[in-house]
């Protein structure tokens, strides 16, 4: 190192060196593209090289976003609206909602139309006929969610306030997502349900599927590490805590070895159940009586009748003190 006026520089003739180093790395750049593009006509690995539009993640969590903004309105990120500014506002988030909605479902369609190269199926008069039945339902979906909200500050004697709950907790967050995709999954709308669905997931740990069926004053406490499978069903007033998997006990096959895609995989929680942590329930045929409770821990793969509490066996403990 050359050192002037208290400062180290680098030896004369290093930079010259790094500048080669990087310019023989650049060289062979175009060879390493060469590879990628003819990887990409290949079928061993996956890509979307037409010109047809994908849905799109980004504008996935957008319209998650307005639609909060819809069944929340003055929560998130429209926090300005008074009572005069209501209806103008609440209209043009529900316009530009559905304009969106529309397009989104519209390149959903038909993506899933060129995947399984069929015909026609009309994908924009789809997605502007799908995203209005959405629209409609949105009026339902507040009022469902209000008695999860609700559901959420009786349940937890840790909250103080309603606002505190849709604001804080992740369970809300990803009850609400869920039951967006929900409908939409019940519209048959293909992918966009399920990019909702694993959006909440990434951001509430909470992992729902948007086929389950939920019903009313469901309530997830805490909440990390909760699976609910494509195919449960749950009742209303139902209370479940942090790890709970609804799962599927196996899975089947066809007689060429495909997985069976159809029939029900993940059990039933009829009213009132309450499930403990890290409790897990698997099977389709399982069914959690009403009014059951479910302690932490347990593992269960068959039905229990109304009423019933289960359990572990408490572990035995060896206090030892230190000689």
């Amino acid at each position: 190192m050359n050192i002037k006026y208290g400062v180290q520089f680098p030896q004369e003739g290093i930079c010259a060196d790094e500048r080669n180093i990087t310019s023989e790395c650049r060289s062979k750049i175009p060879e390493v593209v060469d590879q990628l593009v003819e990887s990409c006509l290949g079928e061993a690995c996956f890509e979307h090289i037409n010109a047809d539009p994908l849905p799109s993640r980004q504008r996935t969590i957008d319209l998650i976003d307005r639609c909060r903004d819809i069944l929340f309105p003055g929560y998130f990120r429209c926090q300005d609206i008074d009572q005069v500014s209501l209806q103008y506002k609440i209209g043009q988030e529900v316009s530009t909602l559905y304009d969106r909605l529309s397009m989104e479902i519209a390149y959903s369609i038909r993506h899933e139309c060129i995947r399984h190269h069929r015909s026609c199926q009309q994908c924009d008069e789809q997605g502007k006929q799908k995203a209005f039945a959405f629209i409609q339902s949105l009026v339902d979906l507040r009022k469902i969610l209000a008695t999860d909200v609700r559901a959420a500050y009786e349940g937890d004697p840790a909250v103080t306030n309603y606002d505190e709950v849709i604001f804080c907790y992740p369970g809300i967050t990803a009850i609400t997502i869920y039951r967006i995709a929900h409908i939409l999954y019940q519209l048959e709308v293909p992918i966009l349900p399920r990019m909702m669905t694993e959006y909440a997931h990434g951001v509430t740990g909470i992992d729902i599927h948007p086929g389950a069926s939920i019903g009313q004053s469901f309530f997830i406490d805490h909440g990390t590490g909760v699976v609910i499978g494509q195919t449960a069903v749950i009742g209303n007033r139902v209370k479940i805590y942090q790890g709970v998997t609804l799962g599927a006990l196996s899975f089947k096959r066809t007689e060429s070895g495909e997985l069976e895609r159809t029939g029900k995989r993940h059990p039933t929680l009829e009213d009132d159940v309450t499930v403990y942590a890290g409790s897990t329930i698997l099977g389709g045929d399982t069914v959690i009586g009403a009014r059951s409770v479910v302690g932490g821990n347990v593992w269960l793969t068959h039905s229990i009748p109304p009423d019933t509490k289960v359990i572990l066996n408490p572990p035995e403990l060896v206090f030892k003190t230190k000689s």
